[in-house]
Protein backbone atom coordinates (compact mmCIF):
# COMPACT_ATOMS: atom_id res chain seq x y z
CA UNK A 1 0.00 0.00 0.00
CA UNK A 2 1.08 3.12 -1.09
CA UNK A 3 1.38 6.80 0.62
CA UNK A 4 -2.10 7.61 -1.46
CA UNK A 5 -3.40 4.59 -0.39
CA UNK A 6 -3.20 5.25 2.97
CA UNK A 7 -4.06 8.45 3.11
CA UNK A 8 -7.14 7.88 1.11
CA UNK A 9 -8.12 4.70 3.73
CA UNK A 10 -7.87 7.28 6.92
CA UNK A 11 -9.79 9.72 5.26
CA UNK A 12 -12.21 6.79 4.22
CA UNK A 13 -12.26 6.10 7.94
CA UNK A 14 -12.80 9.47 9.22
CA UNK A 15 -15.61 10.46 6.44
CA UNK A 16 -17.48 7.11 7.69
CA UNK A 17 -17.01 8.30 11.41
CA UNK A 18 -18.32 11.83 10.89
CA UNK A 19 -21.13 9.90 8.86
CA UNK A 20 -22.13 7.67 11.92
CA UNK A 21 -22.24 11.03 14.35
CA UNK A 22 -24.36 12.85 11.88
CA UNK A 23 -26.80 9.67 11.80
CA UNK A 24 -27.48 9.58 15.76
CA UNK A 25 -27.66 13.56 15.74
CA UNK A 26 -30.45 13.70 13.54
CA UNK A 27 -32.00 10.59 15.58
CA UNK A 28 -31.79 13.30 18.67
CA UNK A 29 -33.56 15.66 16.53
CA UNK A 30 -36.63 13.39 15.99
CA UNK A 31 -37.49 10.56 13.90
CA UNK A 32 -36.36 9.86 10.95
CA UNK A 33 -38.60 9.84 7.63
CA UNK A 34 -37.33 7.88 4.69
CA UNK A 35 -36.93 11.57 2.89
CA UNK A 36 -34.90 12.58 5.64
CA UNK A 37 -32.83 9.28 5.69
CA UNK A 38 -32.25 9.26 1.60
CA UNK A 39 -30.54 13.03 2.59
CA UNK A 40 -28.09 11.32 5.15
CA UNK A 41 -27.12 8.92 2.36
CA UNK A 42 -26.43 11.49 -0.09
CA UNK A 43 -24.36 13.68 2.65
CA UNK A 44 -22.24 10.02 3.30
CA UNK A 45 -21.52 10.29 -0.46
CA UNK A 46 -20.64 13.33 -0.66
CA UNK A 47 -17.93 13.11 2.54
CA UNK A 48 -16.49 9.98 1.64
CA UNK A 49 -15.39 11.03 -2.10
CA UNK A 50 -14.49 14.17 -0.98
CA UNK A 51 -12.40 12.47 1.82
CA UNK A 52 -10.51 10.17 -0.62
CA UNK A 53 -10.59 13.08 -3.34
CA UNK A 54 -12.72 11.64 -5.90
CA UNK A 55 -14.08 14.21 -8.04
CA UNK A 56 -17.31 13.84 -10.03
CA UNK A 57 -19.34 15.58 -12.89
CA UNK A 58 -22.76 15.69 -13.40
CA UNK A 59 -24.88 16.39 -16.52
CA UNK A 60 -28.27 16.83 -16.69
CA UNK A 61 -30.60 17.65 -14.03
CA UNK A 62 -31.05 14.77 -11.23
CA UNK A 63 -34.75 13.07 -10.92
CA UNK A 64 -36.45 14.00 -8.08
CA UNK A 65 -39.06 10.98 -8.32
CA UNK A 66 -39.59 8.01 -10.17
CA UNK A 67 -37.76 5.28 -11.20
CA UNK A 68 -33.65 6.18 -11.69
CA UNK A 69 -31.70 3.06 -13.77
CA UNK A 70 -28.03 3.29 -14.90
CA UNK A 71 -25.16 0.62 -15.87
CA UNK A 72 -23.48 -0.77 -13.31
CA UNK A 73 -19.25 -0.70 -13.46
CA UNK A 74 -18.68 -0.77 -9.61
CA UNK A 75 -19.60 0.09 -5.67
CA UNK A 76 -18.38 3.30 -6.65
CA UNK A 77 -21.77 3.94 -8.78
CA UNK A 78 -23.58 3.75 -5.54
CA UNK A 79 -21.12 6.45 -3.92
CA UNK A 80 -21.22 8.83 -7.20
CA UNK A 81 -25.10 8.65 -7.92
CA UNK A 82 -26.06 9.01 -4.09
CA UNK A 83 -23.45 11.92 -3.87
CA UNK A 84 -25.48 13.41 -7.45
CA UNK A 85 -28.94 12.75 -6.12
CA UNK A 86 -30.98 11.62 -3.21
CA UNK A 87 -32.44 8.00 -3.71
CA UNK A 88 -33.39 4.86 -2.53
CA UNK A 89 -31.27 1.91 -4.20
CA UNK A 90 -32.08 -1.86 -4.79
CA UNK A 91 -28.66 -3.86 -4.16
CA UNK A 92 -28.12 -7.58 -4.19
CA UNK A 93 -28.92 -8.92 -0.31
CA UNK A 94 -25.49 -9.95 -0.09
CA UNK A 95 -24.24 -6.32 0.71
CA UNK A 96 -26.53 -6.16 3.44
CA UNK A 97 -24.05 -7.70 5.63
CA UNK A 98 -21.28 -5.75 4.19
CA UNK A 99 -18.80 -3.99 7.31
CA UNK A 100 -20.93 -0.99 7.89
CA UNK A 101 -22.10 -0.38 4.10
CA UNK A 102 -24.38 -2.99 4.98
CA UNK A 103 -25.60 -1.29 7.80
CA UNK A 104 -25.65 2.16 6.40
CA UNK A 105 -27.75 0.49 3.66
CA UNK A 106 -30.19 -0.58 5.32
CA UNK A 107 -31.05 2.30 7.46
CA UNK A 108 -30.46 4.69 4.61
CA UNK A 109 -33.90 3.03 3.15
CA UNK A 110 -31.86 0.05 0.54
CA UNK A 111 -34.33 -2.25 -0.73
CA UNK A 112 -32.36 -5.68 -0.75
CA UNK A 113 -33.24 -8.76 -3.35
CA UNK A 114 -32.28 -11.85 -3.18
CA UNK A 115 -31.35 -12.95 -6.60
CA UNK A 116 -32.36 -16.59 -6.31
CA UNK A 117 -35.79 -16.28 -5.11
CA UNK A 118 -39.13 -15.44 -7.25
CA UNK A 119 -40.76 -14.34 -3.91
CA UNK A 120 -37.77 -11.85 -2.70
CA UNK A 121 -38.29 -10.01 -6.65
CA UNK A 122 -42.34 -9.43 -5.61
CA UNK A 123 -41.42 -7.94 -2.23
CA UNK A 124 -38.73 -5.86 -3.77
CA UNK A 125 -41.17 -4.88 -6.73
CA UNK A 126 -44.24 -3.75 -4.59
CA UNK A 127 -42.08 -1.77 -2.50
CA UNK A 128 -40.57 0.44 -5.31
CA UNK A 129 -44.41 0.94 -6.15
CA UNK A 130 -44.76 2.40 -2.93
CA UNK A 131 -41.66 4.32 -2.88
CA UNK A 132 -42.13 5.99 -6.25
CA UNK A 133 -44.85 7.80 -4.59
CA UNK A 134 -42.22 10.10 -2.38
CA UNK A 135 -39.97 12.77 -3.37
CA UNK A 136 -37.16 10.63 -3.83
CA UNK A 137 -36.16 8.28 -6.68
CA UNK A 138 -35.55 4.76 -6.90
CA UNK A 139 -32.59 4.01 -7.97
CA UNK A 140 -31.76 0.40 -9.68
CA UNK A 141 -28.91 -0.86 -11.87
CA UNK A 142 -30.83 -3.29 -14.96
CA UNK A 143 -27.79 -5.05 -15.95
CA UNK A 144 -28.12 -6.69 -12.76
CA UNK A 145 -24.41 -7.41 -11.87
CA UNK A 146 -21.39 -5.22 -12.87
CA UNK A 147 -19.31 -5.40 -16.00
CA UNK A 148 -15.58 -4.00 -17.45
CA UNK A 149 -17.93 -1.38 -19.67
CA UNK A 150 -16.98 -2.63 -22.59
CA UNK A 151 -20.59 -3.18 -23.64
CA UNK A 152 -23.79 -2.84 -21.55
CA UNK A 153 -25.99 -6.57 -20.54
CA UNK A 154 -29.34 -6.78 -21.52
CA UNK A 155 -31.34 -5.28 -18.79
CA UNK A 156 -33.74 -7.51 -16.69
CA UNK A 157 -37.07 -5.67 -17.30
CA UNK A 158 -39.13 -6.91 -13.48
CA UNK A 159 -38.09 -3.45 -11.86
CA UNK A 160 -39.42 -1.49 -14.62
CA UNK A 161 -42.93 -2.98 -13.87
CA UNK A 162 -43.45 -0.65 -11.21
CA UNK A 163 -43.27 2.48 -12.70
CA UNK A 164 -45.31 1.35 -15.80
CA UNK A 165 -48.56 0.38 -14.18
CA UNK A 166 -48.06 3.23 -11.68
CA UNK A 167 -47.61 5.73 -15.07
CA UNK A 168 -44.50 7.17 -12.94
CA UNK A 169 -41.27 8.57 -15.03
CA UNK A 170 -38.16 6.65 -15.74
CA UNK A 171 -34.98 8.65 -15.92
CA UNK A 172 -31.54 6.97 -17.44
CA UNK A 173 -28.03 7.65 -16.59
CA UNK A 174 -24.79 6.95 -17.95
CA UNK A 175 -21.93 6.36 -15.60
CA UNK A 176 -17.97 6.24 -16.80
CA UNK A 177 -15.02 6.51 -14.69
CA UNK A 178 -11.65 8.69 -16.25
CA UNK A 179 -8.61 7.77 -15.49
CA UNK A 180 -6.25 11.28 -15.75
CA UNK A 181 -3.20 9.28 -17.03
CA UNK A 182 -5.28 7.39 -19.55
CA UNK A 183 -5.17 4.45 -17.69
CA UNK A 184 -8.32 2.22 -19.53
CA UNK A 185 -11.88 2.45 -17.33
CA UNK A 186 -11.93 -1.22 -16.47
CA UNK A 187 -9.06 -0.56 -14.03
CA UNK A 188 -11.49 1.09 -11.56
CA UNK A 189 -14.67 -1.48 -12.69
CA UNK A 190 -15.18 -4.11 -10.18
CA UNK A 191 -16.31 -7.59 -11.77
CA UNK A 192 -15.71 -10.99 -12.22
CA UNK A 193 -14.98 -12.45 -9.16
CA UNK A 194 -12.32 -10.46 -7.36
CA UNK A 195 -12.42 -9.85 -3.95
CA UNK A 196 -13.73 -6.68 -2.74
CA UNK A 197 -11.25 -5.95 -0.38
CA UNK A 198 -8.35 -6.45 -3.02
CA UNK A 199 -10.31 -4.61 -5.50
CA UNK A 200 -10.92 -1.90 -3.00
CA UNK A 201 -7.14 -1.52 -2.24
CA UNK A 202 -6.40 -1.13 -6.06
CA UNK A 203 -8.58 1.71 -6.13
CA UNK A 204 -7.06 3.58 -3.50
CA UNK A 205 -3.87 3.48 -5.57
CA UNK A 206 -4.84 5.16 -8.66
CA UNK A 207 -3.70 8.47 -9.15
CA UNK A 208 -6.25 11.09 -10.36
CA UNK A 209 -9.45 9.06 -11.27
CA UNK A 210 -12.75 10.79 -11.25
CA UNK A 211 -16.19 10.15 -12.52
CA UNK A 212 -19.25 11.43 -14.93
CA UNK A 213 -22.54 10.82 -15.01
CA UNK A 214 -24.73 11.48 -17.51
CA UNK A 215 -28.60 12.11 -16.78
CA UNK A 216 -31.37 11.76 -19.15
CA UNK A 217 -34.93 13.30 -19.60
CA UNK A 218 -37.74 11.49 -17.48
CA UNK A 219 -39.51 9.38 -19.81
CA UNK A 220 -42.90 7.69 -19.16
CA UNK A 221 -43.42 3.91 -20.64
CA UNK A 222 -46.23 1.77 -21.33
CA UNK A 223 -44.87 -1.64 -20.23
CA UNK A 224 -41.89 -2.71 -18.26
CA UNK A 225 -39.92 -4.67 -21.36
CA UNK A 226 -40.45 -1.21 -23.48
CA UNK A 227 -39.11 0.87 -20.63
CA UNK A 228 -35.75 -1.99 -20.31
CA UNK A 229 -35.01 -1.53 -24.45
CA UNK A 230 -35.65 2.26 -24.25
CA UNK A 231 -33.37 2.89 -21.66
CA UNK A 232 -30.98 0.27 -22.88
CA UNK A 233 -30.41 2.33 -25.66
CA UNK A 234 -30.49 5.44 -24.05
CA UNK A 235 -27.88 4.66 -21.81
CA UNK A 236 -25.69 2.86 -24.57
CA UNK A 237 -25.60 6.43 -26.37
CA UNK A 238 -24.74 8.51 -23.72
CA UNK A 239 -22.01 6.59 -22.90
CA UNK A 240 -20.68 7.11 -26.17
CA UNK A 241 -21.08 10.30 -26.31
CA UNK A 242 -19.62 11.25 -23.23
CA UNK A 243 -16.66 13.02 -23.76
CA UNK A 244 -13.12 11.57 -21.95
CA UNK A 245 -10.14 13.83 -21.78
Amino acid sequence: MNLRAIRRAVALGLALALSILRFWFLRLRGPLTLEKRALWVQQTCCGILAGVGVGYRVDGTPPTHGLLVANHLSYLDILIIGAATPCFFVAKMEIGGWPFFGKAARVGGTLFIDRSSLASAEKVSAMIAERLSLPVPVLFFPEGTTTDGSSLLRFHSRFFDPAAVTGAPVTAAALRYVIADGTPESELCWYGDEPFVTHLMKVMCVAGFSARVRFGQPRFYPNRRVAADATYAEIATMRVQMPLP
